[in-house]
């Protein structure tokens, strides 16, 4: 089964940022679709956003709205999940997922990384 890999995740205060970054060794995401999942502790893991092969987007979290961005760098075979303005909600493991179709629903992916953790403390 095809896998990707998260990075970047960290601990940051209340208003700094981060960039995720998922890759993918044993295949290209320029064919893929990519989405961004997240599970903060005690809560059920939601989608965030998605990327499709050709640039388009949707947001799935209103909180998000306007603080993150996703984008792709096919050159570095490569997608970013920019966190802006952290909240100490925004604290969970987030997860990278492909498939062809971009989807709300985690079942609809066939490819998933191992999550990194992102922290959001005073």
């Amino acid at each position: 089964q095809l896998k990707v890999v998260e990075s970047g995740g960290g601990l940051v205060q209340p208003g700094g940022s981060l960039r995720l970054s998922c890759t993918a060794p044993g295949f290209s995401l320029g064919r893929m679709a990519t989405g961004w999942f997240r599970q903060a502790p005690g809560k059920e893991r939601e989608a965030v956003m998605c990327i499709t092969t050709d640039g388009r987007v949707t947001d799935y979290v209103d909180s998000a709205k306007g603080r993150f961005t996703i984008s792709r760098d096919d050159a570095k075979n490569t997608v970013y999940l920019l966190l802006d303005n952290l909240k100490p909600e925004d604290k969970a493991i987030y997860y990278c997922a492909t498939d062809y179709y971009c989807s709300e629903r985690e079942v609809d992916f066939g490819s998933w990384g191992q999550g990194t953790q992102v922290t959001v403390s005073s």
